[in-house]
């Protein structure tokens, strides 16, 4: 008679060739799957990680403490899955989202290694950016890559993504202060969702 409800938003995105929702609580399994499968490849663009970052259990915390960002609107986590929703074929990320004045968040992403050079990440972000400006309200998106991340800075191009600068040291990645490109879309129809 008096089921739980939870307030975390539902979002499930089905594009021709996969299925874009967030991550729940129960995909510690395939998240760890998706690191440890592409632990090598990913190494070089991402922060450093420990051997937590391949475990399932160990997915739990965080998976708990993305739920309640979920909730709160503060960030939401994406997953990328097979048409079957089996296997994460990647990531994608809207995080420290503000409100108020500025409107805004930063996108990160990753698409596994097999995965790489179909489109698949264009396909996604597409529908992921016009859920973060329609539903979320963002009037701005920032998206920054390494230099010499020839086919991130593609992608970001191709998706109306503008370069506004040029940091040192910006990120460590892999170990490394790395220095990024700065780029961000805005979002020229936006209104805001309370009007």
């Amino acid at each position: 008679m008096f089921g739980y409800r939870s307030n975390e938003p539902k979002v499930r995105l089905v594009t021709e060739r996969m299925v874009v929702r967030l991550a729940y609580e129960r995909d510690g399994y395939r998240l760890a799957d998706y690191y440890s499968e592409n632990k090598d490849f990913l190494k070089p663009w991402e922060p450093t990680r420990d051997s937590s970052h391949f475990n399932p259990s160990s997915w739990n915390n965080r998976l708990q403490l993305m739920s309640e960002l979920h909730r709160q609107g503060n960030a939401f986590h994406f997953l990328l899955l097979d048409s079957q929703e089996n296997e994460v074929m990647g990531v994608a990320n809207f995080s420290n989202v503000l409100r108020g004045a500025f409107h805004a968040c930063y996108l990160g992403y990753s698409l596994g290694e097999k995965w790489q050079g179909q489109g698949l990440m264009y396909e996604a972000l597409v529908q992921l950016i016009r859920y973060m400006q329609q539903h979320q309200g963002m009037h701005r998106i920032m998206a920054n890559y390494m230099p010499h991340n020839i086919r991130s800075g593609d992608l970001l191009t191709r998706l109306g993504f503008e370069r506004e600068g040029y940091a040192k040291q910006y990120l460590q990645i892999d170990g490394q202060w790395r220095d990024h490109v700065l780029t961000a879309l805005t979002y020229e129809k936006w209104k805001s969702l309370k009007s």
